[in-house]
């Protein structure tokens, strides 16, 4: 029994807690990873990322 549409598939309730649980498992190993990534970056990629647009502003003051 293959299903026509999205809607026959949602709307019949077998097979939509797989669904359901695919979503969560998704969504968890998505936010564990930018967690992970974020975490294992140096402090010194925050500190010179918070800094660089401070860095230019000798060059925007000769401009006015």
């Amino acid at each position: 029994m293959i299903p026509q549409s999205v809607k026959e598939l949602v709307a019949s309730e077998n097979g939509t807690g797989f669904y359901q649980t695919l979503a969560l498992i998704l969504f968890m190993i998505f936010f564990i990873g930018i967690i992970l990534y974020t975490l294992s970056r140096s402090k010194n990629h925050y500190r010179d990322a918070a800094n660089a647009p401070l860095e230019g502003d000798e060059n925007d003051q000769n401009l006015l």
